[in-house]
């Protein structure tokens, strides 16, 4: 009996090494190449990039301090608007008013933009772009270039204007109303522009011809306002 028992005993014992052995070489060795254990509680929400990628921030750093720049020297009265307004005229002494309320006023740069808006104006005015002019013209102004563009689009008109140059821009005015700066421009230009019906005839100016235009205009601004931006308050043709 106790044969038998050995006999099964080792028999057994066989089987249970066999088998240990088989499934170490299964379970027992790594490839490197195995996933790690899924987490479902693991914060999902947090997306880690590698360490290459450009990290964007919501929030803009701090200024840097910059050193205080000196004093530039003070500017000759009769140097001051060179280029721009004869020394002591009338045009002289109001951009000293307006740049006395606004120091950040440039002449040179206000002469610069009021070219882009007056050609801006112009061919948005001609496209019959209501929203752009809205933003450039003062109510009153807008009011009339609206009727304008109505009347057209009634007529089943059609407008074209192209610039072919701004030949001048000269500062013909300039004062400061309490807080209110206005400045007068006269541009000289040469376009090509033309008015058609709505079977494309053109029943006004010329499609092929250059034609020389002078424009006299004046802009405004609220010198104690945040917004940077002058408007058209006037026009009207210049000789």
């Amino acid at each position: 009996m106790s044969n038998v028992f050995d006999i099964y005993t080792i028999i057994f014992l066989a089987l249970a090494v066999f088998i240990f052995l088989r499934l170490r070489s299964v379970l027992g060795q790594r490839t490197g190449r195995e996933r790690p254990p899924y987490d479902p509680y693991s914060a999902r929400d947090v997306v880690r990039s590698p360490a290459t990628d450009k990290v964007v921030t919501l929030t803009p750093p701090p200024p840097a301090e910059t050193p205080a720049r000196p004093a530039e020297p003070a500017v000759a009265a009769g140097e001051r608007w060179k280029g721009i307004a004869e020394s002591g005229s009338a045009v002289a002494a109001g951009l000293d008013a307006i740049a006395a309320a606004d120091t950040n006023f440039d002449a040179q740069h206000f002469i610069a933009g009021a070219r882009a808006a007056y050609e801006m104006i112009v061919t948005t005015f001609a496209e019959g772009d209501r929203r752009q002019l809205r933003n450039l013209l003062s109510r009153e102004v807008f009011d009339g270039f609206d009727a304008a563009i109505t009347e057209r689009e009634n007529r089943g008109e059609t407008a074209e204007t192209r610039f072919v140059s701004v030949d001048g821009s000269t500062i013909t005015a300039a004062e400061l109303r309490k807080s209110t700066a206005q400045i007068t421009v006269r541009f000289i230009s040469k376009l090509v522009s033309s008015t058609r019906d709505r079977n494309g005839t053109v029943i006004d100016g010329n499609a092929e011809k250059v034609t020389d235009v002078t424009d006299v205009w004046t802009f405004a601004r609220d010198v104690t306002s945040r917004d940077p931006n002058w408007k058209v308050v006037a026009t009207e043709a210049g000789q």
